[in-house]
């Protein structure tokens, strides 16, 4: 989204929940806007703006973590944060077509001042019935339920959508349904007052057979993030100009977006430990990667930064760059 879109959905925020509320732009301040410990007071409202989350100044990046849909407590992500030696500051959970707005979930992750990302995933519905309204009660009790927590929340709506394999993936849909699904959502969002989403636009990077991105590409005025996913296995790419440059390269025939890396991980080996060394720098030294999220987590692969002590060793070396890991609260 441009930066004169998102003022206009502050515009529109301001505006809607002052109509809501009698034209009186004051109300009992959501979490994101009261002081510390989840306080709430009466004060003006204000939307949040996430503009600079964006585009962190300063070259500060996003230090992201994802459990592979385990359960989150804040002691399984503090046990986390002292393996790596280092808080994250973004922590990536599904989020599943039909389900309520988690609004408590995403409220403790935001007290540890940690960015929220949700993959929201549309099972159960075609990407041509969300385009044609068909949950729009749904959408709106969502979008709802994002303004007025407001905190910052980034959304990838529909991932890994140029997948074969998934039920809104490329074999279920097409480019265009997938575009008129998203820009309805956003529409939707934005006609709600909801400016505190981080849009997220999130393919994946080593789906086969490959299929042209820009054609799902929803536009500038709809997307924030590109949130390239793709993991690094025992054969292929061992760099990250390997697996995501070529992904770049295309994207940017469409898009200057930023580069989130929305999900990466290695496996378990004696490379792990150069992949990782490899991932840091390179998200360190681009200017338009704001971060990465690794999935540690254990399926038929160990993936977790802790697989070998050389794999962990090599990771907390590398996130201790003091450009990760920033304080998402502090502009």
């Amino acid at each position: 989204m441009t930066a004169v879109d998102r003022r206009a959905a502050l515009r529109w925020a301001l505006a809607s929940v002052a109509a809501t509320a009698g034209c009186a732009p004051s109300r009992t301040a959501p979490i994101g806007a009261g002081g510390e410990g989840g306080e709430r007071r009466t004060a003006p409202y204000v939307p949040f703006d996430v503009t600079w989350l964006i585009r962190p100044r300063q070259g500060r990046k996003y230090l992201g973590v994802s459990f592979g849909g385990a359960s989150v407590t804040p002691g399984y992500l503090d046990l986390w944060s002292r393996k790596a030696g280092k808080a994250p500051n973004l922590l990536a959970q599904r989020f599943s077509w039909g389900e309520e707005f988690p609004a408590d979930r995403v409220t403790a992750v935001w007290r540890q001042r940690v960015l929220p990302y949700l993959a929201w995933e549309p099972r159960g519905r075609t990407l041509r019935e969300i385009a044609a309204g068909v949950d729009d009660g749904h959408v709106r009790r969502t979008a709802e339920a994002v303004r007025d927590l407001n905190v910052p929340v980034a959304l990838a709506f529909a991932p890994g959508m140029n997948e074969r394999g998934l039920p809104w993936g490329s074999r279920a849909a097409s480019a265009g349904e997938f575009v008129a699904a998203w820009r309805h959502l956003h529409d939707l969002f934005q006609d709600t007052g909801v400016s505190n989403v981080v849009w997220t636009w999130s393919p994946t990077v080593t789906a086969r057979p490959a299929v042209p991105l820009e054609p799902y590409w929803p536009g500038d005025a709809y997307a924030d993030w590109l949130g390239l996913t793709g993991r690094y296995g025992t054969d292929g790419p061992r760099t990250y100009d390997g697996l995501f440059g070529p992904v770049v390269k295309e994207a940017r025939a469409f898009t200057r977006a930023p580069v989130l890396v929305a999900g990466t991980a290695a496996p378990a080996g004696g490379r792990k430990a150069a992949v990782v060394k490899d991932l840091t720098r390179a998200v360190t030294t681009r200017d338009d990667v704001v971060g990465f999220v690794w999935v540690d987590a254990t399926d038929r692969t160990d993936w977790r930064i802790d697989s070998s002590t050389r794999a962990l060793d090599a990771f907390r070396r590398g996130v201790a760059d003091p450009r990760f890991g920033f304080d998402v609260r502090r502009p």
